[in-house]
């Protein structure tokens, strides 16, 4: 009874731990009936289980790439508006758009550049001092009540993506390390193998190695078939 169990994929592992526990609790071989092997093996199964599909990240990068740029055109509008209407010295209130330009100015012309973390840290501090109420009162007489009001929902926005991204992905880092599940499961697999190898030869035994050698067999096969196929199921 032979099998690189480290050369399964993680779903025909979990397979071929699934079906040698329901062969076990079938109730056709009385020699293993309450072997504590079993309860080791199904423990063992149950921890996999549980982890050897799940994410390694939150799935949510995308989401948050989305906020930042929608963050970052929002950014852009509103200082774009501003850098055209002051260089107007015909315009009325050119002079209030070149104040407001400076706030800008003052926390950097760039900041769609920066990385989420720097550039939260200057949005947060611009938006502070666009509220200001000589500031709030300055855009409202260039009519930016809401131009400003979207940039600040936008950054409201992905910061709450962002904190939750940070959140999932901290709880998925805090599961237990998938690989090592896997290798308690291989182990307690391979002291099974070995006993029921051991004990072939004793009556009431021998059928019970056959049965389970075959689905051994089965799970041998099928990681060779997908080897041959090209198929590379990702190990954890």
């Amino acid at each position: 009874m032979k099998i690189a169990l480290t050369e399964l994929s993680t779903k025909d592992l979990a397979t071929l731990a699934q079906r040698i526990i329901s062969n076990a609790l079938s109730g056709k071989y009385p020699v293993i009936i309450n072997h504590p092997l079993i309860s080791a093996l199904q423990y063992s199964y149950d921890d996999y289980d549980k982890v050897y599909t799940k994410q390694i990240y939150s799935g949510k990068g995308v989401d948050v790439a989305t906020a930042d740029q929608e963050r970052d055109r929002a950014y852009r509008n509103l200082k774009a508006f501003l850098n055209g209407y002051r260089k107007l010295s015909s315009a009325s209130n050119y002079q209030t758009a070149e104040e407001l330009y400076q706030v800008f100015k003052k926390f950097g012309l760039n900041l769609d550049r920066l990385s989420y973390s720097s550039q939260t840290a200057q949005m947060k501090k611009l938006i502070e001092e666009l509220e200001a109420p000589e500031n709030i009162q300055k855009l409202s007489v260039l009519s930016l009540d809401r131009a400003f009001a979207d940039m600040k929902t936008k950054h409201r926005d992905f910061e709450t993506l962002f904190s939750e991204q940070a959140d999932a992905n901290a709880d998925l880092r805090q599961m237990t390390s998938a690989t090592a599940i896997r290798k308690g499961l291989e182990k307690t697999l391979k002291s099974y193998f070995s006993l029921i190898t051991a004990m072939k030869d004793v009556p009431g035994w021998e059928f019970f190695y056959s049965d389970t050698n075959e689905l051994v067999k089965a799970a041998k096969n099928s990681s060779l078939g997908k080897k041959e196929g090209g198929d590379t199921a990702p190990q954890i």
